[in-house]
């Protein structure tokens, strides 16, 4: 386990890591940075890079565990990776389902896999999932989110790296926004947070500013409209943290 810094999540959990890019908001990817800079400090579980790697080994670390935490699940990777076996998603799965005390979030710009394999998935209460959606083109993986068993269904709209004009929050339970962050990072404009913003209220569905990103993101910070969104899903089970 590692204790995540990540505004949303207690900790995160790695039986996969690397990835390959599928759409403009992997282009920055922080994953791959992450994954190269600990490859270079010699990190056996980075031997390979950001090259899709299964760790078997790791499968049984949740167990290890005993406080309740909330757990971001391939924080370096995707699960639902077409080149990751339906077999080894199970396992995932199996360790979730056994694992009761803790509430797990993945997340996925895979969603198509996702709503294919959906249905031979068991969906228990503690297992969060979420789609990735960087702008209008990419809302149709909301679609394919709504057809999983998930009983917390969420989006992370991070990079927000254009307006999304089209976005149908029903069947969604919690909207998290983020700009990027990071060399190179592209800009996320104030109208775009807000009107996300205003659709969650309109629609009652939780809201989330992680952060206005940017080269310094420290410097940015947090704060929408002179406050701080830390809402949680209203339906779930735990929360990482009091808000």
């Amino acid at each position: 386990m590692a204790i995540s810094k990540i505004e949303w999540t207690d900790a995160t959990w790695n039986p996969l890591t690397g990835c390959t890019k599928i759409s403009p908001g992997c282009m920055n990817c922080y994953a791959e940075r992450m994954a190269k800079r600990l490859q270079a400090m010699g990190s056996k579980q980075y031997k390979n890079g950001f090259n899709l790697t299964i760790h078997e080994d790791a499968l049984s670390l949740p167990f290890k565990w005993k406080k309740p935490k909330t757990v971001f699940v391939n924080s370096m990777s995707d699960l639902f990776h077409e080149s990751v076996p339906f077999q080894f998603i199970e396992k995932v799965f199996g360790v979730m389902h056994l694992a009761k005390h803790h509430t797990f979030q993945l997340l996925t710009k895979r969603s198509s896999r996702l709503a294919e394999v959906s249905t031979n998935l068991r969906w228990t209460k503690n297992i969060w999932m979420g789609v990735s959606i960087e702008n209008d083109d990419y809302v149709y993986r909301a679609d394919n989110l709504r057809q999983t068993g998930a009983a917390v269904k969420f989006l992370s709209l991070e990079p927000l790296i254009g307006p999304i004009y089209n976005l149908d929050l029903s069947g969604i339970d919690w909207v998290i926004v983020g700009g990027e962050s990071g060399p190179s990072a592209r800009p996320m404009k104030e109208r775009w947070v807000t009107e996300i913003r205003d659709l969650c209220i309109n629609s009652n569905v939780s809201f989330f500013f992680k952060q206005w990103g940017g080269v310094n993101k420290k410097k940015t910070g947090r704060e929408l409209n002179g406050r701080i969104w830390d809402e949680m899903p209203t339906n779930s089970i735990s929360a990482p943290f009091a808000i």
